[in-house]
């Protein structure tokens, strides 16, 4: 008895109020074009402190091309905040279980490292706009993952780098003071 009740055609054209042309029409090609991918370029200076392995940032440079940039100021704030995401990853960010439990035991912000404000430095961010992706109509390329794509590497590279005296030649993310200062150790 249910089942008879369903509208067997919803979209039958003659079933429309009086006044509403046509049916519905459901049928739609979609092609994709081909992708565009962004790319650029992220460079960390940091330092290292020896005696407790805390990582401070003392310079950051980026420089991206996203084809055509519509809006820079948008743009720019893209890069930044994902970079210091990126940033966040590299040094702070790390989901703690417990061993026995598999309780998480960085489930609020008092135990989960975010980036602030004075984990960072001024970034200098510059666009590369001269090679537009003809893929679509505008230019334009994907801008809102790029920083947090390229910091991670750009910050654990460094530290690595920094680190070479010491026989480091791969360290973990995060990066955290406790987990440098046993790398330089071993």
């Amino acid at each position: 008895a249910i089942a008879a009740a369903v509208d067997p055609d919803p979209a039958d054209p003659a079933r429309l109020p009086e006044g509403v042309p046509g049916g519905l029409d459901v049928a739609l090609t979609h092609e994709l074009n081909p992708l565009s991918y962004p790319n650029g370029c992220h460079v960390a200076e940091v330092e290292v402190d020896l005696a407790t392995g805390l990582v401070s940032l003392v310079d950051y440079t980026v420089i991206h091309d996203f084809g055509a940039i519509i809006n820079p100021l948008t743009a720019d704030g893209q890069v930044m905040g994902a970079t210091a995401q990126g940033i966040g990853q590299a040094l702070l960010e790390n989901v703690v279980y417990e061993e026995n439990s598999g309780q998480m035991i960085s489930g609020s912000l008092m135990d989960y490292g975010l980036p602030r404000a004075d984990n960072l430095v001024p970034f200098r961010t510059a666009f590369y706009e001269d090679a537009p992706t003809v893929n679509n109509p505008l230019g334009v390329k994907g801008a809102g993952e790029a920083g947090c794509g390229g910091a991670p590497p750009a910050v654990v590279s460094a530290v690595v780098d920094a680190l070479k005296e010491f026989g480091v030649r791969h360290i973990d993310m995060p990066l955290t003071p406790e987990r440098v200062w046993r790398a330089m150790k071993a």
